[in-house]
């Protein structure tokens, strides 16, 4: 693993996963190797799904094709994306799947950055790309959600929780 990633999931820990009720519905979108799922259940979390287009995720499948895979609408009170965003559109699959009031935790590099990206990839500080980033998208223009917080570390990466908007 790339010093920088390492780095990056310690610190995604900290900031999005030790804040989560260990009770909480909880799906990952992207899971890859399971460091995420394996994570929250050591922790307690009881009721966590990884979801990935290749094993070992929980349920194999596309994003996309949802129901297929068996989800549920409105069923989860949190859905994880840390650098998925970048790769596809999820923006509507995530809403139809949250519980109204849930949270979307995402990470992705800064659009205008992500040729800085590539060089640390280059470099092997960073963990290489398994698709190309064809949907870099700023959080804040992201439909459908009130971005709860936002930030941006070292001008490249940015991390953001979006609510799912309580309808009256």
């Amino acid at each position: 693993m790339p010093l920088l990633s390492e780095k990056a999931r310690q610190a995604k820990c900290a900031y999005f996963l030790d804040r989560l009720p260990r009770s909480a519905s909880i799906l990952e979108i992207g899971s890859g190797d399971g460091w995420v799922g394996e994570y929250l259940r050591n922790g307690g979390c009881t009721n966590y799904t990884g979801m990935d287009l290749l094993p070992p995720a929980d349920i194999v499948g596309d994003i996309k094709q949802w129901p297929v895979a068996g989800l549920k609408a409105s069923t989860f009170d949190v859905i994880i994306a840390f650098e998925v965003i970048e790769h596809v559109d999820l923006v509507r699959e995530t809403f139809d799947l949250l519980k109204p009031g849930g949270l979307l935790m995402l990470t992705s590099p800064v659009p205008h950055m992500d040729w800085f990206m590539k060089v640390l990839e280059a470099l092997g500080l960073n963990q290489k790309r398994t698709s190309p980033h064809s949907n870099l998208v700023y959080f804040s223009y992201l439909p459908l959600y009130e971005v709860i917080e936002y930030r941006k570390l070292v001008g490249l990466s940015q991390w953001g929780i979006l609510r799912h908007p309580v309808t009256a």
